[in-house]
């Protein structure tokens, strides 16, 4: 078993202030496979003082010194890639394959994205040519309070620190108390590629702690969190009194609208992207909206292929997925898969308890419901597990009326043949992304909701933005 009861502050690992102990339980096997410390006010002060005092240097430095940083990060993360991928495999559940193309593979996605990024983004600029004496610089926010969830943990935690690390900011992450051990090897890698005292700290904790320990402190000059939005909330409110900059990404309820003139393979491409890594994705596609005349031979067709879907321990190669991150979420998606029969929807697939030959592990069935209506609560809350609803439309203003009836807004799909349906559709619904006919987002696209899914954007240019403060000045002296 892994033991790690030290935080990496000021370009140092140290111990805790006090011992506050806690088990890190592989999901697979519900035995703990860490152990580590939760910090304290005293920590979180440390780390923060350290970044306080880091910042100003670390602002002066040139965006070329930051990039060839990011550079050399880049390089030393692709030597630690196996480590990282069994590190999140063990803790948060992602079957070891997975884990090594996605769950890595995003980290080199976004380092390298942002170092693209970085070599086009303009710190400063003219007003404009009527008025040759104005400029507008875009400065580092300050000290950067970065919290990052259990389920996409290297994906977030590049996001932020590769957008921090170019617009100068000095940061303190706070990674989830369930996946701690990678964002721990991505402490050494930061040592490792030499950044500078004070930039980059690390402090474990749980969000009651560390968390709003952070999102008051203040010195604290921004909160960046990735989670649930009760969480974020709560951060909101915590960080009102200093009037920090808070960056939200928070939960999703995307609608996976499927017209009968959707290609073939549509609905398996639907039931799979809503299956992968267990159906713990904030931008899942939950909700299957079908046009009625092809409702019937899709509800057929999204059941035997979740009924493929096989599911193992996390450490077994192959293509299956792994269990969910913990007892209590296990317990959270029995109750809704509960509820859903219990409100009248139709199982299709899967349904409550662990599938065959699973009797220990927080392993979830692949789950598919038909005839879902609106109201049902399986419609309405995010899930976070294996669980697909399927509810029928007759017209596309009923399709656009049932994907925005919903608290959130981060991602929506659609899936025709009509490129001017679809133009019209991506305008008319809301949310911060709408992907269609299966075509992912490219390089630098920003990552980002509307309503109760958050504020803010993540990726590129657009991430490297939310970092920085504009200001304007006027009298600039030819150079």
């Amino acid at each position: 078993m892994l033991e790690k009861r030290e935080f990496y502050i000021n370009g140092q690992w140290v111990a805790p202030a006090k011992a506050n102990d806690y088990a890190v339980i592989d999901p697979s096997t519900e035995e703990p496979c860490a152990v580590i410390s939760l910090g304290g006010q005293e920590d979180t002060d440390k780390a923060v003082a350290a970044a306080k005092a880091a910042l100003p240097g670390w602002m002066a430095t040139s965006p070329a010194e930051r990039i060839a940083l990011l550079e050399k990060l880049l390089e030393v993360y692709k030597t630690r890639a196996e480590d990282l991928a069994k590190a999140m495999s063990t803790e948060m559940g992602a079957p070891i394959e997975m884990s090594r193309a996605s769950q890595v593979g995003a980290g080199t996605w976004h380092l390298s994205n942002f170092i693209k990024a970085a070599k086009e983004f303009h710190f400063e600029a003219p007003l404009g040519d009527h008025a040759p004496n104005d400029r507008i610089i875009r400065e580092a926010v300050g000290v950067a309070a970065l919290i990052t969830p259990w389920n996409w943990p290297m994906n977030q935690i590049t996001l932020k620190v590769g957008a921090a690390v170019v617009a100068g900011c000095t940061m303190v992450l706070k990674p989830s108390e369930e996946s701690p051990i990678d964002a721990m090897i991505f402490a050494e890698l930061m040592h490792e590629a030499g950044f500078p005292k004070g930039v980059f700290n690390l402090v474990n904790g749980d969000g009651v702690g560390v968390g709003s320990q952070l999102s008051a402190h203040e010195d604290v000059d921004m909160v960046s969190f990735t989670g649930s939005t009760r969480a974020g909330t709560a951060i909101s409110k915590n960080a009102a009194d200093t009037l920090k900059k808070v960056h939200l990404e928070l939960g999703g309820k995307g609608a996976n609208i499927i017209f009968a003139d959707a290609d073939e393979k549509a609905v398996k491409r639907g039931v799979m992207h809503m299956m992968q890594n267990t159906g713990q994705s904030c931008n899942a596609p939950s909700r299957m909206l079908v046009e009625a005349s092809i409702y019937d031979k899709t509800v057929e067709e999204a059941g035997e292929v979740a009924s493929k879907i096989t599911v193992g321990p996390a450490s077994e190669e192959g293509r299956h997925i792994g269990p969910v991150v913990n007892e209590v979420q296990f317990n959270k998606i029995q109750d809704l898969i509960q509820k859903g029969i219990d409100e009248g929807a139709r199982l299709v697939a899967g349904g409550t308890g662990r599938p065959d030959g699973l009797n220990r592990g927080f392993f979830v069935k692949p789950t598919v419901f038909a005839d879902v209506t609106p109201d049902m609560t399986i419609a309405r809350e995010e899930i976070f597990g294996p669980v697909l609803s399927i509810m029928k439309f007759d017209t596309e203003e009923q399709a656009v009326e049932i994907a925005n009836d919903t608290v959130y807004g981060l991602t929506n799909y659609v899936q025709s043949s009509d490129g001017t349906r679809r133009n019209r559709l991506a305008r008319r619904l809301r949310s911060g992304m709408v992907e269609m006919n299966g075509q992912g987002r490219a390089a630098g696209s920003p990552f980002g909701g509307m309503k109760r899914s958050g504020n803010g954007r993540e990726g590129g240019i657009y991430g490297i933005e939310d970092f920085t403060e504009i200001k304007a000045v006027s009298g600039w002296a030819a150079e």
